[in-house]
């Protein structure tokens, strides 16, 4: 499984994982139990939407598509950060 989305709250992840299932692509809403420890956990990253490595590029095709967010995650090629330098 691998991250195709990062939510910013459950009803976002749920939104997209309806989409990809519309599309016949199954998904995974990541850290939907965790939402209740906001004040014990960290607030980013905590809810995403995963689907199996073999239809993840269809599936980013389509969470594009959504126009949803500034920052889609990243191409299967792009490991680094955009502008960051090696150490």
């Amino acid at each position: 499984m691998r991250d195709v989305y990062q939510a910013e709250n459950l009803i976002d992840a749920h939104l997209v994982k309806q989409a990809l299932e519309a599309e016949g692509i199954p998904a995974f809403v990541r850290g939907e139990a965790l939402t209740g420890g906001i004040g014990e956990l960290g607030v980013f990253g905590l809810v995403g939407v995963m689907v199996p490595d073999a239809a993840w590029p269809q599936a980013r095709d389509i969470v594009v598509a959504l126009q949803l967010g500034e920052h889609p995650l990243p191409l299967e090629d792009e490991d680094e950060l955009p502008g960051a330098q090696p150490a």
